[in-house]
């Protein structure tokens, strides 16, 4: 592995597997820990006999079980939380930016070796140039492939956590998104819901405990019976499962997007202001992503004219044509 150890030396190593722990840093949202699941993956191949522990977000620990990749959570809700471990690890592995703060935050832990992106903030510390411009599973199979570990950038399945009703054949709408800037109009999406319901489909609004009132909006005007309202009953397992289950997503440039890519579930996404070349689905599988071109700050306070320019005919052409395929 192209390392460098802690006194950040510059010369360049050759992998060998880890049997110690190996910390992996991943603080971030639910699509980021699933655009890393092909890394984690590629890791676990290399260093079938390590201790690999992922730092992420204590919600996140039943879906890193689910991954089958690594051994144990340490509850991290983000940069400078991470706590040390019992056991200085082998191995850092920097899955979380392009530092300098995430890299600080792994070489505070000691560890012999560290796998990141070089940043000039650590002129010592070897590691491949950031990427910008590429999809998100490749800039970490890209880490690792600097690093000589191999990596499957479609090897993104999660197994349907067993425990939770079968749902299927429902459409899921999720109209919730992380930013303002991400979020298309939720009386679009409610005229959605409505055109599927309309064809006799049975629709489902799903979200968190802070998106309760904006799944009801949507379900209210969509004329949905009450029990449609999914939002803040589910846990984050049981949207996993529902989504495995159902027959169709539809969603913005969100993490749930990211679990109908994991399940195969049949998705139709609305992109803006961050292209789908980067943060969209990977392979062929039935998933249709909408973007009317243009970028812009995926972290605005308000919804994006890209997104904006995407209609509810536009979307529902797009939904009928998956229906029809998937038929």
């Amino acid at each position: 592995m192209a390392l460098s150890d802690t006194a950040l030396s510059d010369t360049a190593l050759s992998h060998t597997a880890v049997s110690d722990t190996i910390l992996v840093l991943r603080a971030l949202g639910l699509g980021d820990l699933l655009t890393g699941v092909p890394a984690l993956r590629g890791l676990r191949r290399a260093n079938p006999d390590a201790h690999i522990v992922l730092a992420t977000p204590e919600r996140f620990c039943g879906l890193a079980t689910l991954i089958g990749a690594v051994d144990a959570v340490e509850p991290t809700p983000g940069l400078g939380r991470l706590h040390p471990l019992r056991t200085t690890p082998a191995l850092a592995v920097n899955l979380h930016g392009s530092g300098p703060q995430s890299i600080s935050d792994l070489l505070a832990l000691g560890p012999r070796s560290i796998l990141t992106h070089r940043h000039d903030t650590f002129p010592g510390l070897q590691g491949p140039a950031w990427p910008s411009g590429i999809h998100e599973v490749d800039r970490w199979c890209g880490l690792l492939a600097w690093a000589g570990i191999p990596s499957a950038a479609d090897d993104l399945t999660i197994p349907r956590p067993n425990g939770y009703p079968d749902r299927a054949g429902v459409v899921v709408v999720h109209p919730g998104a992380a930013f303002p800037a991400r979020r298309w109009p939720p009386e679009r999406f409610a005229a959605v819901a409505a055109a599927l319901h309309a064809d006799g489909h049975e629709v489902v609004i799903t979200g968190d405990s802070h998106e309760l009132d904006l799944a009801r909006t949507v379900a209210a005007e969509a004329g949905l019976p009450g029990g449609a309202v999914l939002a803040g009953t589910l846990g984050l397992l049981g949207l996993v499962a529902l989504i495995s289950d159902c027959r169709l997503l539809v969603c913005g440039d969100t993490g749930v997007g990211h679990i109908a890519t994991a399940t195969g579930a049949p998705s139709v996404l609305m992109f803006g202001p961050t292209p789908p070349s980067r943060w969209g689905p990977r392979g062929t599988g039935p998933h249709v992503a909408l973007w009317s071109g243009g970028e812009g700050d995926p972290h605005g306070d308000r919804p994006d004219p890209g997104l904006l320019r995407l209609t509810v005919s536009d979307v529902l052409e797009a939904v009928d044509a998956l229906l029809i395929e998937r038929v």
